[in-house]
């Protein structure tokens, strides 16, 4: 199917990007930046909410309970993203059948960074009462459907462009907005936590990071539908290799691998949240020395470790093979588990042991995470990998990260410190017995 083919079954939006971008040749290294971009914005989003669940919103929106559980009230509201996004893939790929990926792309990110935005806007509970928080919990889900329709397969594009011999590190690649995302997330916090005194940061200051996220979504929707628009991309669609099926074709065939892939990365994502949200919100609940901006900086640091440890884990994924790095790092989180389980006050009595628990956390998250994204996308067949790497990304969100914060508070509240590590080896378990399922060697999408 030629070019021409293509542009007369797109929608008017993509067609005129198609012909303005057709005759640009697309260097890796601009499939490179699209995707990194792309990821950092909704990272961005979905860290400030996360930040705000803690320093915020038990303040703003559940000033009628205690702070331990309105942290809780928070982080319930905070998981019906991850819940909605398998229904926003469903969705969006509906969409994206229809219209074009340019109308998917363009929808959802509005509906992102708009959702986002206008959490900025939301009245205190003092002002309409217990509606703010009905207001919230939508704009959230619209988050969260918002994030199921991002999937651009320009993270399937960069790897399928990839040489054999450096797959791992083109794997890492897209990986490395989650680390951005966060840095740009907690600085944004810090600074206004620093800054302003703590009326004022209540009153309006903790709106502005959600303010930003509408033009930092803008600018993604830019660097990417630049991209999407390419010869290269819409070839790649003509060959069915980034097509979008309806889900119960692909459930019909690939089942199993879309449950094995969402338990391989597990690991990793039950990590994700345990050294970035919920930290944050054990220190803020005990009343320690830490201010909450000091911390987010040590934070950022680790977050600027996790990705040099995202790039390291491309070099290992070449030299020794993907699955292998997975059990490697996969293994190196369960002994960190371990130690959280026996030495669980390393992490709650002092500042240096805060630092230590969060900066090698950081680490091995950005060992696992590195080269965790569609692990067993591989074994789909051409025609199911772009849907199938969607709805097994957000599964893997749904089982390993989505509840992360909200179980881990409440069970160390009742039963100690210890326990989130083992919540932690539940994960790490998990994940060793999928990659011990799955015995084939990985490749990216």
């Amino acid at each position: 199917m030629s070019v021409n083919t293509s542009i007369s079954n797109s929608s008017g939006l993509e067609r005129d990007a198609q012909r303005a971008m057709g005759d640009h040749k697309v260097a890796p290294s601009e499939i490179a930046m699209g995707v990194v971009i792309g990821r950092a914005s909704e990272y961005f989003d979905f860290f400030v909410f996360g930040i705000a669940c803690v320093l915020v919103f038990p303040k703003v929106f559940f000033p009628f309970v205690d702070a331990q559980t309105g942290t809780l009230y928070a982080f319930g509201i905070f998981a019906l993203a991850f819940v909605a996004r398998p229904f926003g893939t469903a969705l969006f790929m509906a969409i994206d059948r229809r219209h074009g990926r340019g109308v998917k792309l363009t929808t959802a990110l509005f509906l992102l960074g708009g959702s986002t935005a206008a959490i900025s806007f939301l009245p205190r509970y003092e002002s309409i009462g217990i509606s703010s928080v009905y207001l919230l919990a939508a704009l959230r889900v619209m988050q969260g459907l918002a994030l199921g329709g991002a999937w651009d397969g320009l993270a399937s594009l960069l790897a399928l462009n990839a040489p054999k011999d450096r797959r791992g590190w083109y794997a890492m690649i897209p990986q490395l907005g989650a680390p951005i995302g966060f840095m740009v997330a907690s600085a944004l916090f810090s600074f206004f936590i620093v800054n302003l005194s703590p009326d004022d940061f209540i009153d309006w200051g903790w709106r502005f990071p959600f303010y930003c996220a509408f033009t930092i979504n803008v600018v993604a929707l830019f660097a990417r539908l630049r991209l999407v628009a390419t010869d290269e991309f819409v070839r790649m669609m003509d060959s069915d290799r980034l097509s979008p099926v309806p889900l119960l074709d692909l459930f019909r065939h690939h089942t199993r691998e879309v449950l094995l892939g969402a338990f391989v990365p597990l690991a990793a994502f039950a990590l994700f949240h345990l050294v970035t949200i919920f930290p944050i919100a054990w220190l803020a609940l005990n009343n320690t020395d830490r201010s909450p901006g000091e911390f987010l900086m040590v934070q950022f640091s680790g977050a600027i470790i996790c990705a040099g440890a995202v790039a390291a884990s491309g070099l290992i994924a070449d030299q020794i093979g993907r699955r292998s790095a997975l059990i490697m790092s996969s293994s190196l989180i369960a002994l960190f588990a371990l130690g959280s389980i026996l030495a669980p006050l390393l992490f709650g009595e002092s500042a240096i042991g805060q630092t230590v628990y969060v900066t090698t956390g950081f680490m091995l998250l950005g060992l696992a995470y590195g080269q965790s994204s569609g692990a067993v996308t591989a074994r789909l067949g051409k025609r199911y990998r772009y849907t199938g790497a969607a709805m097994t990304s957000d599964f893997a969100w749904l089982f390993g990260a989505g509840f992360a914060p909200l179980v881990a508070l409440y069970l160390s509240v009742q039963f100690g410190l210890a326990i989130v590590g083992v919540y932690l080896l539940s994960g790490a378990v998990c994940s060793l017995a999928a990659l011990f399922i799955d015995r084939s060697e990985m490749r990216q999408m």
